[in-house]
């Protein structure tokens, strides 16, 4: 399109109106925290215990639950509009649909059943439901999940693009500044951090997709300019292949960071409304971020597409309006990946530690930096792909985890500590076999997620099928 380009010298075209909109930005995000910390002495005057700063004294109200469950969900926003860059609706459906139906499933059946419990993480749950050593193996398996490998990648491309800083570099520099305020406060500073985020990174994706509207009009615009598959549901892609975004979307259901809002909503009823309001946001988002850079694509359809719609955005708006854009694009980021980083090092002070050092300040401070260095060098192995990243972790963790403790929960006490750690082992191997073996052009089209469930599922049936075998010859 006439004077729009597909690559970018970003410091070029903005302006010190643009910076200085940036900037307030962050220095708003970081003002929220302190402010998050004065709120804390107030409120409780004397030491703050670890379980204050895992779970905020378990007293998040609706409008934070949903500020910072929004804001969390979204760090990967290159991933997704390198999707929907390719693929049109595609991504909607993809990282959106089943996303909802997950999440209302989470809100309706699962909600109610983990208050229950009491726990203080998802391993913790684990181990209520299954035994000590179950925890242990969920807690290693979570914590793979969660380490923030996608949004140390997506920073790192953030800070290569705006600041020309190399991206393995950008890395280092996005994770320093998240851990540096992660460790301040607790879950409150991530939670006040991302009430800022929330109305920013909303914001801007609205403004884009507004202002693309305005300039080139709507729908018609689109199918004008882009191939037909970009308007069908699977794109170009098989039914197997986009189911198996389906599977891990429902990954969900075993995601730390959603049991921890849950955990340390006020209670049940603020946890199941906020997903409930949260869900009907995410729809809009995607909406926004969907529709967005499926105009980059018909505009600039030659731009690199993980960069492509930043660097749309970045010409369709106008002064000052550009700054507020680049730092609501930062603000998905970060708010994402401050709740990884911290709920990472809670896995590794809670859950993995020995019982001695469990619950010690200072060893969660010291697993958010060890979850750090482990995403930047994660980052630096996967050479910048998010979908691989997401792919690969999302298909461990939900041929792992998901069917064992979705039947623990319909049917409690019915599987063993002992049958769960089979089952979720025999998925790793599963899995990871599938990866790595030529399986010829039939089975080769079968993806590792799948393999993954199968095992997991023959694992549960066949330990189950045997135990009760033994107690009927016993």
């Amino acid at each position: 399109m006439k004077n729009f380009k597909s690559t970018l010298d970003i410091q070029s075209v903005l302006t010190w109106p643009d910076w200085a909109v940036f900037f307030l930005v962050l220095l708003a995000t970081f003002l929220m925290v302190i402010y998050g910390q004065v709120q804390k002495k107030k409120d409780m005057p004397e030491n703050e215990s670890f379980m204050d700063l895992l779970l905020m004294g378990r007293q998040l109200t609706l409008p934070m639950f949903v500020a910072t469950l929004v804001a969390t969900w979204y760090g990967g926003i290159f991933g997704v509009t390198e999707i929907a860059f390719k693929n049109g609706i595609y991504n909607f459906v993809t990282q959106g649909v089943f996303w909802y139906a997950t999440y209302l499933i989470f809100a309706l059946f699962l909600v109610p059943k983990i208050h229950q419990f009491d726990a203080v993480t998802l391993p913790d749950l684990v181990g209520k439901m299954f035994g000590p050593k179950s925890s242990y193996v969920s807690g290693v398996f979570n914590l793979f999940n969660i380490i923030p490998v996608a949004y140390t990648i997506s920073l790192g491309i953030f800070i290569e693009m705006v600041f020309d800083i190399p991206q393995f570099y950008g890395c280092i520099i996005g994770v320093v500044l998240v851990i540096s305020y992660s460790m301040i406060g607790g879950l409150r500073s991530v939670v006040f951090s991302d009430l800022i985020q929330f109305f920013v990174m909303c914001s801007a994706v609205f403004l884009i997709l507004t202002f693309s509207m305005f300039t080139f009009g709507g729908v018609s615009f689109l199918q004008h300019q882009l191939p037909e598959s970009y308007f069908s549901l699977l794109g170009e892609n098989s039914i197997g292949t986009t189911l198996v975004w389906g599977f891990i979307a429902l990954s969900t259901l075993v995601d730390p960071n959603f049991y921890q809002r849950c955990f340390a909503a006020k209670s049940t009823h603020v946890a199941k409304k906020g997903i409930f309001i949260s869900t009907a946001i995410w729809m809009m988002f995607d909406v926004c971020t969907t529709a967005g850079a499926m105009y980059a694509r018909a505009v600039i359809p030659d731009a690199t597409p993980h960069q492509s719609y930043l660097i749309y955005g970045l010409q369709i708006l106008p002064t000052g309006l550009k700054g507020f854009v680049l730092a609501g694009i930062l603000a998905t980021i970060l708010s994402t990946m401050d709740s990884y980083i911290f709920v990472a090092g809670t896995t590794l002070s809670y859950d993995l530690v020995p019982k001695k050092w469990k619950g010690k300040t200072m060893f969660h401070h010291l697993g958010v930096c060890f979850a750090g260095i482990v995403s930047i060098f994660m980052a630096y192995s996967f050479k910048g792909n998010i979908k691989a990243v997401w792919k690969t972790l999302g298909s461990y963790s939900a041929a792992c985890l998901l069917f064992p403790i979705m039947l623990g929960y319909l049917f409690p006490k019915k599987i063993s500590d002992n049958q769960f750690i089979f089952s979720s082992i025999l998925g790793v191997i599963a899995v990871t076999f599938w990866r790595n073996t030529s399986l010829g052009p039939f089975w080769g089209q079968v993806d590792e997620l799948y393999a993954g469930l199968f095992a997991t599922v023959v694992a549960l049936g066949s330990s189950t099928g045997a135990k009760k075998l033994i107690q009927h010859y016993s």
